[in-house]
């Protein structure tokens, strides 16, 4: 294995060894502590741009799953390629054994030109992006010097928004998706619910569109970024149609009720995430991948917080007090992770249908 360094901007380095393709890439280093679940974390868009460390000590033990679809969508994965930048850890197994397992981890980087490192101290190297922050970070192979990149300065949801309007399950309710860098199962959670669904690009002019509820998917980067998204949500708000957002949903929602969004430390990329409903003793352990927030105190007063994350009581979820508008900064359609929320798509889904009568 060749042995490669990945350069923090803080001028840290740690020396690795390579386990997939070998090129040198830069990013925004992040870590996660799931568990399992890395072929679904890996294609899930919102890590656009970012070098993810997984804190779990030994990858890759069960391989990468077949890839068949249903409904023109992947069955195991969250998107049809790989979005992270590369993938460090600190044990890769060079053996595997699953059901459904069709190829390494290993051999699926490389088929996909995406860097791995492993014998990394991740636990260090977690440490000090809980402490500082999330930041920059490149990885070098010998004889090679590349620059930082900061993708936060570029609109990632233009990247990964699918440019072409596409159609999924054959309900007589009608459910606009706005991709913002969806996830697959978001499409599977509604269809399973009996809906068709109409996926649109994250910059799509849906004023005229005919439709029975309003979704807004997850994605990448800064909110900021998408102000076309956020000004057709306000002209979407002039109405009664129910709307659902799920994590940068969240925050384009916020945005075009009039709510402020901010950049957090390290963020939350986890399955164990415990979330508060607001007003209640009900918590619930949820699936995040995110780097952004509403902030609290400029939520309008027609708006009131849904959930809030009991570890640092950031915003989870916002609803408006009086139209079927809501929605989530967690995934309730989990993949991976638990699916203890996923009741909120039969909620989104009542509501759809009451609008209809």
């Amino acid at each position: 294995m060749k042995k490669v360094k990945l350069i923090l901007e803080d001028g840290t380095e740690f020396i690795g060894k390579s386990f997939g393709s070998e090129k040198s890439v830069a990013g925004e280093v992040v870590f996660y502590t799931a568990m399992v679940g890395y072929p679904e974390s890996l294609t899930d868009p919102s890590y656009t741009g970012q070098i993810l460390v997984s804190t779990f000590p030994m990858i890759g033990n069960y391989g990468v799953p077949r890839k068949t679809e249903t409904d023109n969508i992947h069955d195991f994965f969250e998107s049809d390629k790989i979005h992270v930048s590369a993938f460090i850890v600190s044990d890769y197994s060079f053996e595997y054994s699953h059901w459904n397992a069709v190829e390494s981890l290993a051999d699926w980087l490389k088929a996909n030109d995406i860097p791995g490192l492993y014998d990394i101290d991740t636990r260090a190297l977690t440490k000090i992006l809980r402490e500082k922050g999330s930041m920059l970070g490149k990885i070098e192979f010998e004889g090679e010097n590349i620059d930082f990149y900061d993708p936060n300065t570029e609109n990632l949801v233009a990247k990964v928004s699918k440019s072409e309007v596409s159609t999924y399950g054959s309900g007589d309710t009608k459910v606009l998706l706005v991709d913002c860098g969806t996830k697959n199962n978001i499409i599977r959670c509604l269809t399973n619910r009996g809906v068709s669904v109409k996926r649109v690009p994250w910059d799509y002019d849906f004023s005229n569109e005919e439709y029975d509820g309003l979704f807004i998917s997850n994605g990448p980067g800064d909110p900021a970024m998408c102000d076309i998204t956020v000004n057709n949500l306000k002209n979407a708000l002039d109405n009664e149609k129910p709307i659902m957002g799920i994590c940068l949903g969240n925050q384009l929602l916020a945005r075009a009720a009039g709510a402020d969004t901010y950049k957090l430390k390290y963020g939350h990329r986890s399955h164990n995430q415990p979330v508060l409903l607001k007003g209640t003793n009900r918590c619930f352990i949820t699936s995040q991948n995110h780097g952004y927030a509403i902030a609290n105190e400029t939520i309008p007063s027609d708006w009131e917080e849904l959930f809030i994350n009991v570890n640092d009581e950031t915003n989870e979820g916002i609803k408006h007090k009086t139209k079927p508008f809501f929605s989530t900064q967690f995934h309730p359609e989990a993949t991976s992770g638990p699916v203890d929320t996923e009741f909120l798509f039969d909620d989104f889904i009542e509501n759809v249908k009451k609008y209809k009568k």
